[in-house]
């Protein structure tokens, strides 16, 4: 959930084994990283929080690490995002479509597969998945994007998922797809007497 005096107001659920981290934890994670003692998590650790740092350039709002078991024996680690842009025109659904396409169209991807979001509140939405090549990493990571508008009628949202985890693609994919449903634009605490919608959150598991 994230909700910023800079940005309009948006609310959101992600599932289990996802953690918000930001910028400002970087003390904290320093004391983790010494108290572990390993040589090898502090560097990691501060290439990380450069990396964070380097996104709130970029319009990004909010940002956590997800970690999930992965069989026989290991984690499975990705990243989400979310950034809340200015529109450039104040038609809704030509943003998120011009945003859709400028992401599919990318020379980073490769084959990506783009489709609409039926959302409830009945705001234009676009999920873009696939594969990308990224700058200085050897293997190719895997990558969900949704592309959404704010009801303000002023501002892109734009929700990442991103793993090395290839293999769970369809697993993220969904995952995604669960946390745009959960997007809204009102304190959903606000009114506890609603009853509370089933998550597809909790059927999705890595």
């Amino acid at each position: 959930m994230t909700q910023q005096t800079s940005t309009p107001p948006v609310w959101f659920r992600l599932p289990p084994g996802f953690h918000d981290i930001n910028p400002g934890d970087r003390p904290a994670l320093n004391a983790v990283a010494e108290a572990l003692g390993s040589a090898d998590v502090q560097p990691e650790l501060s290439q990380l929080m450069d990396g964070l740092e380097e996104l709130t350039g970029h319009d990004v709002v909010h940002t956590a690490i997800g970690l999930h078991p992965e069989e026989p024996l290991g984690i499975a680690t990705s990243l989400f995002s979310l950034t809340v842009r200015l529109a450039e025109q104040p038609n809704p659904r030509l943003t998120v479509a011009r945003a859709a396409l400028a992401i599919a169209r990318s020379p980073h991807w490769t084959s990506p597969v783009c489709r609409f979001i039926d959302l409830s509140s009945g705001l234009p939405c676009c999920l873009v998945a696939g594969t990308i090549s990224v700058p200085d990493v050897e293997h190719r990571l895997f990558q969900a994007r949704v592309a959404t508008a704010h009801p303000d009628g002023h501002h892109l949202l734009v929700l990442d998922l991103t793993s090395a985890a290839i293999q769970h693609a369809d697993a993220y994919t969904d995952i995604l797809e669960a946390v745009a449903h959960t997007t809204c634009f009102s304190d959903p605490e606000a009114s506890p007497a609603e009853a509370a919608a089933t998550s597809r959150i909790l059927e999705v598991l890595l």
